[in-house]
């Protein structure tokens, strides 16, 4: 599914963090962030059953991110530190819900946990969806299980909606996984939560 509004930024710069999209070049520290976090991940993280993956399996995987990118079709970005020397996490703006809505999904590596790094990231991706991408709402669904992922669409303003059974695929040919649903609607939000973030576009010229 294509995103029919304005494109997402391809960089995004907060207090701490660059937030943007991949290169293949950042293969190594995607393969660093994720290879030092399985344990950490894989409660939660399904694609974590197909790690660790070489660096030339990293590399590809990102190119296939940047073209999906590019496309419309899947905006996957990459948390980094300031200064791009780590790789925190990753998030993203995904055009896989109802039509003028974008999902946003997270994780995050776990030397960087609980150092409020996703609860930054997503503010601003909260605010370009509704200032540069003009989404109508915007969603992160989280498994129930996931207590710590919570805080973050509830320290936001996010509203829980309802816990919907079996609606998430299974891990390696499991049962399907319940899903909480938190939403923001355009009218909701507040661009308070995101002060101070600067946005540009492909071409690097600033767009927020």
């Amino acid at each position: 599914m294509s995103w029919d509004g304005p494109p997402a930024p391809y960089r995004i710069e907060t207090e701490r963090l660059v937030i943007r999209c991949y290169e293949p070049r950042d293969a190594p520290l995607l393969k660093d962030a994720i290879d030092s976090s399985l344990d950490h991940l894989r409660p939660w993280m399904p694609w974590v059953e197909h790690e660790p993956q070489t660096l030339e399996e990293k590399t590809e995987l990102l190119r296939g991110f940047r073209s999906a990118f590019d496309a419309g079709e899947n905006f996957i970005h990459g948390i980094f530190r300031s200064d791009e020397s780590e790789l925190v996490g990753g998030t993203g703006l995904h055009p896989r819900i109802e039509e003028g809505g974008l999902e946003i999904g997270y994780w995050v590596r776990a030397s960087a946990a609980r150092q409020g790094f996703v609860t930054e990231s997503t503010a601003a991706l909260t605010r370009v969806g509704f200032e540069v991408c003009a989404a109508d709402r915007i969603e992160i669904r989280i498994e129930p299980g996931n207590e710590a992922s919570f805080g973050v669409p509830r320290k936001l303003g996010f509203v829980e909606e309802a816990t919907l059974r079996r609606r998430l695929p299974g891990r390696a040919g499991g049962p399907l996984r319940d899903v909480t649903i938190f939403t923001m609607f355009r009218e909701d939000f507040d661009p308070s939560i995101a002060p101070g973030i600067r946005a540009f576009d492909a071409r690097g010229e600033q767009i927020l």
